[in-house]
């Protein structure tokens, strides 16, 4: 395993969207490895392929924050929305790619979801609460969406010059 960099918007590469995962490879399930190790090292609670610069369907998460729980994390490769709930749940969301911006975003309080595992078996699970907030933001990734495209242009705009002096900064350093 080992810790990839993680892209930092505004990048051309988080705006993609990305190819299906064909075939679970020894690649795939080193890369799902590699992402859950990068995500647990951020800290965050889920990460998509394209936000370390591999545009495939693939994404990972571990919701479990609760003291002493155990860590549920999960490996979800071509993931799909295949219901959502009418009813509508605000979270205060961030995004390793976005670090410490947060903002209000409204999405489905529930979803239903379909993917391969890393075995390639289907799966599918229905999920609530920050679980699906998390694997709606992280799915949005693998079509080229970040959360600060749901906000209004000038709070987006904002943002997205905060990550280009941040981009800079670290340049320089």
């Amino acid at each position: 395993m080992a810790l990839r960099k993680i892209l930092i918007h505004p990048d051309p590469r988080l705006k993609k969207t990305t190819a299906p995962v064909v075939e679970v490879t020894d690649d795939i399930r080193r890369l799902a490895d590699d992402m859950l190790e990068t995500m647990y090292d951020a800290p965050g609670i889920g990460l998509a392929a394209p936000q370390v610069a591999e545009m495939q369907r693939l994404i990972v998460m571990d919701c479990e924050k609760e003291e002493g729980a155990n860590t549920r994390p999960m490996v979800l490769i071509n993931p799909a929305v295949v219901w959502s709930s009418d009813e509508r749940n605000v979270y205060d969301e961030g995004c390793l790619s976005i670090p410490d911006q947060y903002a209000e975003v409204e999405r489905p309080a529930e979803v239903e979801v379909a993917w391969m595992d890393l075995s390639g078996t289907t799966q599918r699970e229905r999920f609530d609460g920050l679980w699906a907030t998390c694997v709606q933001h992280e799915i949005d990734h693998l079509d080229g969406k970040l959360f600060i495209d749901y906000l209004k242009p000038l709070r987006r705009q904002m943002i997205t010059r905060k990550m280009q002096k941040l981009k800079r900064e670290m340049a320089r350093s």
